[in-house]
């Protein structure tokens, strides 16, 4: 092949894995990190103790409170002395194991409600994705209960569908979900092999191996600037009457492993690139002082001690 084409053929390859390189992150990162239920939870976990988490917690379901109370009592007159002491009692609740337990089985009843979903075939109905909160009231109640508080027993247990999606968007989220599972696996295995490809195919490989490093680098780098834009952009969008920085903290909590994997991409490719000049640079000075020219009598005063150690 002449190198010319070598080289076209390798700089298209090493440009083609370069960009694939944060997409194929994002894909295996959805595939195999949001779609495990098991990570799922254990990522959400410690935001059961964020105070801005806790704190929109408290407001909704303080509000969900009065509206009930207001619709069997009609307490309107006494919402501003009533509404304060609900919401303090929901921001207390949030401190104790029972938020922090039904947390975590809310977190996963709705992954696994959304992931049977998504999974499930084309024929399936595309009916409403709920979930029935009746597990998760009785573990409270077993909770409250084993912490002595009054009247725990008494709490209903009462099987309640919530919605998590509606029907009408399942088809669409299906087949998105099934070329995420392949793009997941396929995307990072082909920028591999059209890295390797077009290393192989260079006819100077020291330059292809430092453009791949590079190229790896700037996709990462490329990684962490669009996770920056998509936490701008998803909090520019919110509703006004939802929490900015509750939706800004899970946003943090889910995309953690991307963000480290964006820095890893970046140090990888940097300490690759650095690695291969500094080993050229190294042996461009050692060919350097092996030409350099012996000084005046340096090389005649070693001939003579090297033939009188080999007469004695």
């Amino acid at each position: 092949m002449p190198p010319r084409l070598r080289s076209a053929l390798s700089a298209a390859l090493i440009a083609l894995s370069c960009l694939l390189v944060p997409f194929g992150a994002l894909a295996a990162w959805a595939a195999y990190g949001l779609a495990d239920t098991g990570r799922y939870v254990t990522t959400m976990a410690p935001l059961a103790t964020d105070p801005d988490v806790c704190n929109a917690v408290a407001d909704t379901v303080g509000a969900g409170i009065m509206r009930e109370v207001d619709n069997r009592f009609d307490v309107r007159r006494l919402r501003g002395e009533v509404g304060p002491f609900v919401h303090e009692a929901v921001r207390s609740f949030t401190q104790t194991p029972a938020f922090r337990l039904a947390w975590d089985e809310g977190n996963r009843a709705t992954h696994d409600a959304v992931l049977r979903a998504l999974r499930a075939g084309d024929d399936e109905p595309e009916d409403a994705v709920t979930v029935d909160l009746a597990p998760l009231t009785a573990q409270v109640k077993q909770q409250l209960a084993h912490d002595h508080v009054p009247l725990a027993a008494r709490i209903p247990v009462e099987h309640t569908a919530v919605a998590v999606l509606p029907a009408g968007r399942l088809a669409p989220l299906r087949k998105g979900f099934h070329m995420l599972e392949v793009a997941g696996f396929w995307l990072p295995v082909a920028a591999v092999v059209f890295a390797v490809a077009g290393i192989a195919l260079a006819v100077h490989r020291r330059r292809a191996v430092v453009s791949v490093a590079l190229g790896t680098a700037l996709g990462g780098a490329l990684l962490g600037a669009a996770l920056a834009v998509g936490r701008r952009l998803t909090l520019a969008d919110l509703p006004a009457d939802v929490s900015h920085p509750a939706v800004g903290a899970v946003y943090d909590a889910l995309t953690a492993t991307l963000r480290t994997v964006s820095w890893l991409l970046v140090g990888l490719g940097l300490a690759v690139a650095m690695t291969v000049w500094l080993t050229r640079y190294v042996r461009v000075l050692y060919a350097r002082t092996r030409d350099l020219p012996a000084r005046p009598g340096f090389g005649n005063e070693t001939v003579r001690a090297e033939r009188g150690a080999g007469g004695r």
